[in-house]
């Protein structure tokens, strides 16, 4: 009964993460840039390389990928989201100039412009079903679309009042697309849905400037970006029920500091930078813990710094870019297990059903 006993008292590990740095494609400066991953733990960015600034796709097994850029460019493609399919948004330097592109098998497509366009568009944020979200230009305006295979590229609008200007930056399962528009009010971060075609204003965080920016939406239409407070440029978490809630920074709300969550996955957890005078720091956040600097859940021998956190996946995977060694790279985070007192039940239940078994053969004795 004692070793049962001392099963049951043992205390857990501390949570953090190891790091993987993830390189870069041949030939370059040493720079790498993780922007997003997907649920298996594939990561996109952009690298430098021998064939200029190229996005790529790194996994565990093939380690960094050259995505290539569309035909005529200027040997420029820069990744920036993936999908649980594999399937990369992003854009590239094309003959006519940047234009968004799909890339899928090793294909890259590119996916044209709106409409009185002047050939320039950029994708930024993909779902699963391969619909791709970005913006389009012409000499006079920025529109946000959305772009799936049937339909091509669709303008979303923008928000009353404006100067006819959008931009979207992610777009979840149910079509959901987020980003931010020029409004009466000045710049503020939407929320978009394919049902209703109606483009929702989800306003800003008390202060002295009107302006929000949404940067990502997870499959409960939860929504991610930034907004200026009184305090400064502040991280915000938006839902339908609770508006838009301020998160905080690193630094205690210096109006001199500032912070952006960049991506949020279903569980609610969200990453992003923190920004002061003393550097920028790469945070997770969430309900329990609040923000966290995510250098504190790494081992302190490393010595790196993790500057910038992009995306997040469903197991809580974390990748962005950080200074090691004196260069800009790319990290992936995985979270190390704890080892919380549930996982010791085998060995007390084992331990107890030995005692009982001995306990039995004395009584039959």
């Amino acid at each position: 009964m004692a070793l049962a006993i001392a099963c049951l008292s043992g205390t857990a590990q501390a949570a953090g993460y190891t790091v993987t740095w993830l390189g870069d494609l041949s030939g370059g400066t040493n720079y790498s840039f993780a922007t997003g991953i997907n649920d298996a733990g594939t990561v996109v960015g952009r690298s430098l390389a021998t064939t200029g600034s190229r996005g790529f796709v790194w996994d565990a097994a093939s380690g960094m990928t050259d995505l290539g850029d569309l035909p005529g460019g200027s040997n420029y493609s820069y990744a920036h989201a993936i999908n649980n399919a594999g399937q990369v948004a992003g854009w590239s330097q094309a003959t006519t100039g940047p234009r968004a592109f799909l890339w899928s098998a090793g294909v890259m497509q590119d996916l044209g412009d709106l409409p009185g366009g002047d050939d320039h568009s950029r994708g930024f944020g993909m779902n699963d079903a391969g619909q791709v979200v970005g913006f389009s230009t012409t000499e006079a305006s920025s529109r946000a679309f959305v772009w799936d295979a049937a339909n091509g590229m669709t303008d979303i609008g923008d928000l009353p009042g404006g100067g006819d200007r959008s931009w979207a930056h992610d777009i979840n399962n149910a079509g959901q697309v987020v980003g931010y528009s020029e409004a009466a009010s000045g710049d503020r971060a939407f929320l978009w849905d394919a049902v209703s075609g109606i483009m929702q204003d989800l306003g800003s965080l008390p202060g002295d400037i009107d302006y929000s920016k949404a940067n990502a939406i997870n499959n409960s239409g939860q929504v991610v970006g930034h907004a200026y407070a009184a305090s400064g440029q502040r991280a915000f978490l938006w839902n339908a029920a609770g508006g838009m809630v301020d998160l905080g920074d690193l630094t205690g709300g210096s109006s001199a500091d500032g912070s952006s969550a960049n991506a949020i996955n279903d569980a609610g957890q969200v990453v992003g930078s923190s920004y002061s005078a003393t550097g920028d720091r790469a945070f997770l956040w969430d309900d329990v813990n609040g923000l966290q600097d995510l250098n504190d859940l790494i081992d302190p021998g490393l010595s790196p710094v993790l500057n910038y956190a992009t995306g997040i996946n469903a197991s809580g995977q974390i990748v962005g870019s950080g200074t090691v060694g004196g260069l800009t790279q790319a990290f992936l985070l995985t979270a190390i297990a704890d080892v919380p007192v549930p996982a010791a039940l085998p060995l007390m239940l084992g331990g107890l059903g030995l005692l009982a078994g001995i306990a039995r053969k004395r009584r039959a004795a």
